[in-house]
């Protein structure tokens, strides 16, 4: 569905109530520029939007179907730009991605979000209320969204950051409890943010080399983008190589433990092993046996298991083994 229509001209927005080809008509010559927003357009939605732009056929399957490795890539009257927008969600311990794709043209942008990330009427009113970013024209509009999705990169690695520093704790203080489980999790959600960021930098890199039509004078700030998409590209390789100590001490702590209980078990089963040992001994009737027939053989007996038993349990309990 279409969430919103604007023309921009001299920074500022001006409402056109007409068909989407009259609007970019009259954008045109005013010298301004059409900025459509949408949001999970169905396949007739966006024909109808795309007939209005001329946009390329295969950008446009690209768009509706929704799953894209952020890229960059020329047509002949435009530009086409795939970005996935990330959200952390903390109580779940989730990266939450969706799709932007962004049609840029000389007069006009085209913006197609899919997913549950944040929406970009903010983004609209923050433009709007600086015209002179708007006097760009749709560079603007493209480097604001890629300024964005990279801004919250960084949030995302913040919440990233707090669970991982909890999960160090746990491992190394907490209570003995085997946390590999949630570190596969976090690395998996690791390996899906990577998937989203590493494609990118390409992309911002040949926009801050002025790809057309991006306005020249927009390149260094695209060139600034693509520093922050570094910095955060750099701080998830060490909070993965984290991922990886805590899940190796986890697996050390693991062994340690079960080491621990088998040492226990070996102490305890050598304990209960000497009485059996001496009530054995003494179960053997034998004719001719000593102290067979002695009236104190039955108590001798039973503190000789108990002696035993003790000096086995000091012994053991010196050694830290129970």
């Amino acid at each position: 569905m279409i969430v919103d229509c604007g023309v921009y001209v001299n920074g500022q927005r001006v409402d056109v109530d007409a068909p989407l080809p009259e609007i970019l008509a009259k954008a045109v010559s005013m010298g301004g520029f059409v900025w459509v927003g949408l949001h999970e357009p169905s396949h007739e939605e966006f024909d109808h939007v795309a007939d209005a732009f001329d946009l390329h056929p295969l950008a446009v399957e690209d768009s509706v179907h929704a799953h894209q490795r952020p890229k960059l890539e020329r047509y002949d009257n435009s530009v086409f730009f795939v970005l996935k927008p990330a959200r952390y969600v903390d109580t779940e311990e989730v990266i939450e991605v969706g799709q932007l794709m962004v049609f840029v043209g000389e007069h006009f942008v085209v913006t197609v979000r899919h997913g549950t990330t944040a929406s970009l009427t903010d983004l609209r009113g923050f433009l709007e209320d600086d015209p002179d970013r708007l006097r760009w024209g749709p560079t603007s509009v493209l480097h604001a969204l890629a300024d964005k999705v990279v801004d919250d990169y960084a949030v995302v690695m913040r919440g990233l950051d707090v669970d991982i520093d909890q999960i160090e704790l746990e491992v190394f203080s907490g209570p003995k409890a085997a946390h590999a489980e949630r570190i596969f999790k976090l690395k998996r959600e690791v390996l899906d943010f990577r998937r989203a960021i590493a494609p990118l930098a390409p992309a911002l890199v040949e926009l801050g080399h002025g790809a057309a039509p991006i306005h020249l004078e927009a390149s260094d700030y695209f060139r600034d983008v693509l520093d922050h998409l570094t910095r955060v590209s750099e701080s998830l390789d060490g909070l993965d190589a984290l991922l990886d100590s805590a899940l190796h001490a986890n697996v050390a702590q693991v062994g340690m433990r079960q080491n621990e209980d088998m040492r226990k078990i070996s102490a305890w089963v050598a304990i209960m092993a000497m009485p059996t040992m001496i009530a054995g001994i003494y179960g053997m009737n034998f004719e001719h046996m000593p102290e067979l027939r002695w009236n104190l053989g039955y108590p001798f007996a039973l503190g000789l298991m108990v002696t035993a038993c003790l000096v086995l349990y000091r012994n053991f309990k010196r050694r830290d083994w129970l």
